[in-house]
């Protein structure tokens, strides 16, 4: 097998119901099988997401406080093209608009996320709470719900309100941790009579490890070897106060559900009679998804991260670990604290082993000792990190029913983008990813595992953090160019929206049918967009 290397890693979010035990998970099988054609369960829900900075827009209007994404982005250099959210889909003033496209795909579920600093500007709840946010809200809450459509409510998605990095180093501060309870218990109060289902924290990896290691996204530190480790862990601690305090104030009345949204890239042995190899994968997925999930499910860290990372930094001459420790209290106060795990899954990686020696100092990606490759005929028709290889979602749903105890799953993040300047809405590469990931998550059912629900990621194409609007992943196009910011539907909208109605693959038939019929409806409106863009293309290709 040839495989290449690759430096980068990616984001794909599952719910899930939270039991703690744990069995052995069967590294040595890797059965990828023929196409399955059956239905889902009667019940599973089928959703579509987004979040606040990537798609509200209005930036500074109506009382927003800024983000770190606000003030990121707008330092030179930081983001592809210099491109902002200032203004990104204007979800803000088009919320109508986007729940008849939610409509249009006959959606059971619609995930998006509450902006910290749209509804306390500064983020500490003393200072001011802004009313005008929180009619936005609960106007986009009272909408969803008029159109039998479930909201499911992300509450950190990655938008931290800038004072609170100014005035105390943001994550890296312990004090994150009541200002967000605080946050949390506002929108608990304001909306939970209407929300039943609460995520606490999107992708908390990329918050720690690019946020506050690599410094790619906001707020751009590099404090290599401590940050990331010291962000998860007031995260973590953050999380469990929000759960702690739900169901002390809040579950009785309202009879919800608080969760956190993982992101979970799958790890592959190279070579799965290798134990080496299985060791180094076991590894990589544990420094990823157990990182967060281990903690929240067993109460404490995974061992193999303790035992690498202090290790390593006993190498370094350093008294104590780079890793944080819990306290016996802390543990029990952490473990258990999900009624549902969010994950989220886009790619996987061939791992094996590599040592990298401790040298200057420690990092993150140099204490897995772990090398990460991919197979160069894997499709990857955008992001570079992202590759498709649906098997991987199946042993990732495998590998969480036997960590974790067979809880139940909703995926809240799985899609893939496109990355051209030029228009396409015959995006039958998104046709393919859809068709086969979704269908591996249907065979992981037969499995045994408990997916309840799924959300494609993501409804409109949107700011793309660092890589700004040079990628799409969305459902629907969006032309950034036009200030009306129209949207328009991809041939994948076509197939989804036939999906969801057989609730899942009938026959091979059928299905091949709807493929077909989608890129035809998708031609003649793309010529359409595509004439009236044709001269901004040629300028750009």
């Amino acid at each position: 097998m040839l495989l290449r290397c690759v430096t980068r890693t990616c984001h794909v979010l599952v719910l899930v119901l939270c039991l703690s035990a744990a069995e052995d998970f069967d590294w040595t099988k890797n059965n990828h099988g023929s196409f399955y054609y059956g239905t889902f369960p009667t019940g599973f829900s089928w959703g579509a997401g987004s979040s606040a900075y990537q798609t509200e827009g209005a930036w500074d209007q109506d009382g927003k406080g800024l983000s770190i994404w606000d003030v990121f982005s707008h330092k030179k250099g930081k983001v592809f093209f210099n491109d902002t959210g200032d203004s990104s889909c204007e979800s803000y003033y088009k919320v109508k608009e986007d729940i008849s496209l939610i409509k249009e795909l006959k959606l059971n579920h619609y995930r998006f996320s509450i902006s910290w600093p749209r509804i306390i500007p500064t983020g500490i709840k003393s200072d001011h709470v802004n009313e005008k946010g929180i009619e936005y809200y609960d106007s986009l809450i009272d909408s969803l719900l008029e159109n039998d459509i479930t909201p499911i409510v992300t509450l950190y998605h990655w938008d931290l309100p800038q004072l609170l990095q100014d005035k105390y180093g943001g994550w890296q501060n312990v004090s994150m941790i009541n200002y967000f309870n605080e946050f949390a218990n506002l929108c608990f109060e304001r909306f939970g009579n209407r929300v039943k289902y609460w995520i606490t924290f999107n992708n908390p990896w990329a918050v720690a490890v690019e946020g506050y290691e690599t410094g790619e996204h906001a707020p751009g530190l590099k404090l290599r070897g401590t940050g990331a480790y010291r962000a998860a862990h007031h995260i973590i601690k953050a999380h469990a106060k929000v759960w702690h305090t739900y169901d002390t104030h809040w579950r009785s009345k309202q009879n919800g559900m608080v969760g956190i949204s993982l992101a979970g890239d799958w790890g592959e042995p190279v070579d799965i009679t290798n134990q080496k190899d299985i060791e180094a994968a076991e590894r990589y997925v544990q420094f990823y998804m157990g990182w967060f999930a281990t903690p929240i499910f067993h109460g404490d860290y995974p061992q193999v991260m303790k035992e690498f990372v202090g290790r390593k930094s006993a190498q370094q001459g350093l008294g104590t670990s780079r890793l944080p420790t819990f306290s016996s209290q802390e543990r029990s106060y952490i473990k258990g604290t999900c009624d549902f795990l969010g994950i989220g899954h886009f790619t996987t990686r061939y791992i094996t082993q590599k040592s990298y020696p401790t040298g200057r100092g420690g990092a993150y990606f140099t204490d897995r000792d772990v090398a990460e490759l991919v197979d160069p005929r894997w499709p990857d028709p955008g992001s570079e990190w992202l590759y498709a290889v649906p098997w991987g979602f199946r042993r990732l749903l495998n590998f969480v029913k036997t960590q974790y105890g067979n809880p139940d799953i909703y995926i809240t993040e799985n899609g893939v983008s496109e990355k051209m300047m030029c228009t396409e809405l015959c995006d039958d590469w998104r046709i393919q990813y859809f068709k086969e990931y979704i269908n591996e998550m249907l065979k992981a059912i037969k499995d045994g595992v408990n997916v309840k629900g799924y959300t494609a990621w993501s409804l409109l194409d949107k700011f793309e953090w660092d890589e700004g609007y040079s990628e799409r992943f969305g459902l629907y196009y969006v032309d950034f160019r036009n200030h009306k910011k129209p949207r328009y539907p991809k041939a994948s909208v076509q197939f989804y929206k036939r999906i969801i109605s057989a609730n899942g693959f009938p026959s091979q038939r059928e299905v091949e049918s709807w493929k077909r019929k989608a890129t035809e409806t998708c031609s003649s409106s793309n010529q359409l967009l595509a004439a009236g863009l044709y001269i901004f293309c040629k300028r750009n290709t």
